[in-house]
């Protein structure tokens, strides 16, 4: 079975390329605001970057079908001192554009993924009360949903095809809602400055809200795990990339540069760049001159 995929670069906030209802699963995981790791001081006010997740979210409504799934890996940011309550006002923002709000997956890094930061590690220097500030091992991927899924819309062909597997969903644990999963390490080299989440996040979202041949849509790509893992599980995909430079990377990563040989050779991948409207995708350099 061949593939089509299609890579927009250009602002999420507007998914015109893409129309009504034709997406079957959306997994991404936005920016965080203004944090240090990830577009610091891109959005001028929290209202601001609040403003950007409605737009995104109302285009999603719009391009989803109806009884499906938005999987958003999100969570809560301290940005100078001051700790921003985005997963509460993230499903706030869903819910009020028409989402119904399914369930919570907690994403646990390994223990030892963290040492004592300077944050909690105040407590060392100060061992009393009020000096406490954990560090967080934990994110959040909000699992909503589109209506109702109409079970009996797959024929059994493809409910075959996409069977999961009993034995991989008991022993890694997927039926829990706590997922422990090895985070993306500071030495790799695709993901080298750019906030990306581990491949086996879409690959379990991929397997248990989709079915094969349908459609998978990450408006906020970075570098294009979630593409991958649905090209590699037989799914369509699209993904939405506000920065340019990235173009390489992508490409790389999901397997259309020089070496396709781990792919199905015939799918296809098609390259939108938006230049002439407010939601065209910029560079680095431009990125780092509007902070």
């Amino acid at each position: 079975m061949s593939t089509l995929h299609k890579l927009i670069f250009g602002n999420s906030m507007d998914m015109s390329e893409i129309r009504d209802e034709s997406v079957q699963l959306i997994v991404t995981s936005p920016p965080y605001f203004n944090a240090p790791f990830d577009y610091e001081g891109l959005f001028g006010s929290y209202e601001e970057y609040l403003d950007m997740l409605e737009c995104v979210a109302k285009e999603s409504y719009r391009v989803l079908s109806e009884g499906r799934i938005f999987a958003l890996n999100i969570d809560d940011i301290l940005v100078d001192g001051k700790r921003y309550s985005i997963v509460a006002d993230a499903t706030r923002i869903f819910q009020n554009v028409g989402f119904n709000y399914r369930d919570r997956i907690i994403w646990k890094k390994p223990d030892g993924y963290l040492r004592i930061s300077r944050r909690s590690g105040v407590l060392l220097q100060n061992p009393y009360p009020m000096y406490f500030y954990p560090d967080n091992l934990l994110e959040n991927i909000i699992i909503f949903q589109k209506g109702k899924f109409d079970y009996k819309s797959i024929s059994k062909e493809i409910r075959e095809q996409s069977k999961i597997d009993i034995n991989e969903f008991q022993k890694n644990n997927w039926y829990k809602t706590i997922w422990e999963m090895t985070n993306v390490l500071p030495n790799s080299i695709l993901e080298k400055n750019i906030a990306a989440f581990p491949e086996e996040l879409p690959y379990r979202l991929i397997k248990l809200y989709s079915y094969v041949g349908e459609t998978v849509l990450d408006p906020f790509l970075g570098s294009g795990t979630t593409m991958k893992v649905a090209r590699q599980l037989k799914r369509n995909s699209i993904g939405i990339e506000i920065i340019r430079d990235l173009e390489k990377i992508i490409r790389k990563k999901i397997g259309f540069d020089a070496d396709m040989n781990i792919f199905n050779q015939d799918d296809k991948l098609e390259i939108i760049i938006r230049n002439i409207d407010n939601y065209k995708s910029f560079t680095i350099e431009f990125s780092d001159k509007e902070k």
